[in-house]
Formats: structure tokens, sequence, C-alpha cells
């Protein structure tokens, strides 16, 4: 599980430091990394909802997979309303390794392993997501639709975080 958080948390920082350096990412570039973070999400929730064990696990990784799907669907619209092409990028990329780490890692595991390492994962997950958004994608962004989108969901993922932190207390606390 470190592993696999590890590459989201850096492929997160990278688009942090890409703004420090007056790289931040463009449009094309933003897009496909709200594409790729909530494909992640709901890779994981996916998973999730026929792998974990407690209720309110499953509850949760159908909600991920429900609102993250809602806000890819808005993304791609959007996209395709401003004829952008989503343009990959090294923290797309690292999103996707780090997505695809955490379910090679969640694949082994099960019952309170499993729900606790996916909970934990989510609470750093989103935590790392707030983060890029409010440092890097959103002031990042120079389409106003695009920026508005971003802005507009941010509530959500907030809400997630205290949602899988309440999962997480129940399950135990963190262990990362």
């Amino acid at each position: 599980m470190k592993t696999a958080a590890l590459a989201v948390f850096a492929a997160l920082a990278l688009g942090s430091q890409a703004q420090a350096q007056d790289m931040a990412p463009n449009d094309a570039q933003i897009a496909k990394i709200v594409v790729t973070a909530n494909q992640v999400d709901i890779d994981a929730g996916k998973l999730a909802r026929s792998h974990a064990d407690m209720k309110d696990v499953k509850a949760f990784a159908q909600l991920m997979i429900k609102d993250h799907t809602s806000v890819n669907k808005s993304a791609v619209d959007l996209v395709k309303k401003l004829k952008v092409t989503p343009e990959d990028s090294d923290t797309s990329q690292a999103l996707q390794k780090g997505g695809d780490d955490n379910l090679a890692n969640l694949k082994t595991l099960s019952g309170h392993d499993f729900d606790k390492a996916y909970i934990d994962h989510e609470v750093a997950y989103h935590e790392q997501v707030l983060d890029a958004m409010d440092k890097t994608l959103i002031p990042s962004a120079k389409n106003e639709e695009l920026k508005a989108l971003l802005v507009k969901v941010r509530p959500a993922f907030e809400a997630h975080l205290e949602h899988a932190k309440h999962v997480q207390a129940e399950l135990g606390g963190s262990g990362g």
C-alpha cells in the first residue's frame, strides 16, 4: 500500500512542483489529470465494492464510483464542448501508475486488511487531490469553464475525505 500511495503522492506533488517552477499544466493536461484521478478512484471503488467486508466500506466504495463517474462525465462533456484533447503529462501517467499499483496491492488483501488498506488509501488520496486542486489545478486552469468545474466539484472531494476519515476511525485509525 505504501508504494502505491507514494506513487500517487509523487504524481500530485509533480503538479505542485511544476507550478512552482512556472511549468504549470495547461488546460489539456489538467483535463487528463482530472479524468485520470477520477478513473483511479472509480477503479479502486469497483474493487472495494466487490471485495470489502464491512458494509460502510462497500457503501463508501459505491459512493466513489457514483460521484467520480459523474465528475468524469462532466469533465469529458466539457472538453468535448471546448474541443480540447486531454493531454498526457508526467502527472497523469504517474497517477495511473499509482492507481494500478494500489489495485495490485489491494488484490493481495482480504477482510479487515483489505478494508483498512482501501480506506487508508482513500483518505490519503483525497487529501493529496485536494492539495493539488488548491495549489496547482485550479490556479493553473486558464479556461474559465474548466476552472469553474474544478471549483464546483471541490466540495464533493472534501466531503469524500471527511466520509473516508469517519470510516477509517471505525476501522481503527490509519496505518498507511
